[in-house]
């Protein structure tokens, strides 16, 4: 850029338009302005008061009210999912509650409670894995004595129920042993199959899942039994001081009862004190903390008593 040099002492223009008035004129003008300015002005009357505007009242915002944000907007939250880190994601989320209202509300496009690799997925009658013959990615050994050969869960699993069968033992409550973890796809053929015969359709669909609607082909859950000298069996866990403890403190440890007897009409079993199935600590926490009895419920999902054919 070129400047000018005649432009560099020009003189500044002056902010005032048109001629300048004498000093005796701008003296006299200025007593009338400050005369006029003292005579008192009449308030308007009444009837030409102006009309006050209402105000809009805004209702107050309810706390832990589900907004209309999107969490999975949040970069913690895809990086978490991303990352396959599920206590991750519920704690971006703002933790297990917030998680739950999100859901509920339908603002979590990203999260799916189908998708067999998430502790949050739902297994029912009405909702088989996708695929039907899922496998989970890594399997641990159950850290208990086993009553049968099944005795594998998922890594995350492994650990929680190791913990908790300490704490059960620490609390006076028992020793904890265990009956069935993961069962793959073509071993709950053979044990629907088994129920069929022994105890025909009917009873079976109560007491066992049907092939690719099983719980236990995620993971996630696991049979426990209470253990003496020798481990008992399914059916005598109930009523046992392990029952009791587990019924009151697997939330803890991120379990749920999943099939009570109160959740019956909802989840179509009979109720089963000895099926645990993990989703989490925060999870496990807003479940027990909000007084639920069924995964249904807690995610605002329909009743599954039955299977669709």
């Amino acid at each position: 850029m070129h400047f000018s040099p005649h432009a560099q002492h020009a003189a500044p223009r002056s902010p005032i338009r048109g001629p300048a008035l004498p000093i005796g004129v701008a003296v006299t003008a200025l007593g009338m302005m400050l005369s006029i300015a003292s005579v008192p002005v009449a308030p308007p009357a009444a009837d030409t008061m102006p009309v006050p505007v209402a105000v809009m009242q805004v209702p107050p915002v309810k706390v832990g009210a589900t907004t209309a944000v999107d969490p999975c907007a949040d970069p913690a939250v895809q990086q978490a999912i991303a990352n396959g880190d599920d206590a991750a994601t519920v704690a971006a989320f703002g933790g297990g509650v917030r998680f739950r209202e999100a859901v509920v509300a339908g603002n979590a496009p990203c999260i799916s409670l189908t998708d067999p690799a998430r502790v949050w997925v739902v297994v029912n009658k009405s909702l088989p894995l996708n695929p039907a013959d899922y496998e989970p990615a890594a399997l641990d050994s159950v850290p208990l004595q086993m009553t049968t050969p099944s005795g594998r869960v998922r890594l995350d699993v492994a650990a929680a129920v190791g913990a908790m069968a300490e704490a059960s033992v620490a609390a006076g409550a028992g020793r904890i042993g265990a009956n069935n973890g993961y069962r793959s796809y073509g071993l709950q053929v053979s044990t629907y199959d088994t129920h069929v015969r022994t105890q025909g359709q009917a009873d079976a669909d109560a007491g066992s899942a049907r092939p690719g609607h099983s719980e236990h082909q995620t993971g996630l859950a696991l049979d426990v039994v209470a253990c003496g000298a020798s481990c008992g069996g399914l059916d005598g866990f109930g009523g046992t001081g392990q029952s009791d403890w587990i019924a009151a403190h697997a939330w803890e440890y991120g379990f749920i009862v999943r099939y009570e007897q109160i959740g019956t009409p909802v989840t179509g079993y009979a109720p089963e004190p000895w099926h645990l199935r993990y989703v989490g600590v925060d999870l496990a926490a807003a479940y027990h903390d909000g007084g639920f009895h069924t995964l249904e419920e807690f995610f605002g999902l329909p009743a599954a008593p039955d299977y669709p054919h």
